[in-house]
């Protein structure tokens, strides 16, 4: 079951997203406040980020943070991807494939593009991203973060 994140998940969430960051599947640690940030904005407003948890025969099996954003590229609306975590007890029961189908049946109508980064070297969600229909776009991205 996909549900949206609620007051009472705030914490479980903080903590699945620390997991998340201290795994392979991302390139470097982030400071813990941000984690606060993004939990305290999804639950204030869903204009920019949404949190969903992902739960298996009762338990929280994981999370998906999606971003929505405008693209001229796209013409339209475009909800970044922009985390995916299942731990790992509950991995390759389709809780990943469930996920994106929930996002195209409930963002479909309104979004020109679906869009994610992913770790060059995360094998298996690769893997899973090209079936269920995503490609590569290439482009070198660049950021420049407030210091």
């Amino acid at each position: 079951m996909i549900r949206k994140l609620t007051q009472n998940d705030r914490q479980l969430y903080i903590t699945m997203a620390k997991e998340f960051y201290h795994s392979d599947a991302v390139l470097h640690p982030i400071p813990d406040a941000h984690f606060e940030r993004t939990a305290d904005e999804a639950l204030r407003s869903d204009t920019y980020a949404e949190i969903y948890l992902f739960e298996y025969e009762g338990e929280t099996a994981g999370y998906g943070l999606t971003a929505k954003t405008f693209s001229q590229e796209a013409g339209g609306y475009v909800w970044w991807i922009e985390e995916v975590y299942i731990r790992e007890q509950f991995r390759s029961r389709g809780l990943g494939r469930e996920f994106f189908q929930y996002l195209e049946r409930s963002k479909g109508q309104e979004a020109a593009r679906l869009r994610l980064e992913v770790e060059a070297g995360n094998t298996r969600a690769v893997s899973l991203y090209e079936r269920l229909g995503y490609e590569v776009l290439d482009y070198v991205q660049m950021v420049k973060d407030k210091k």
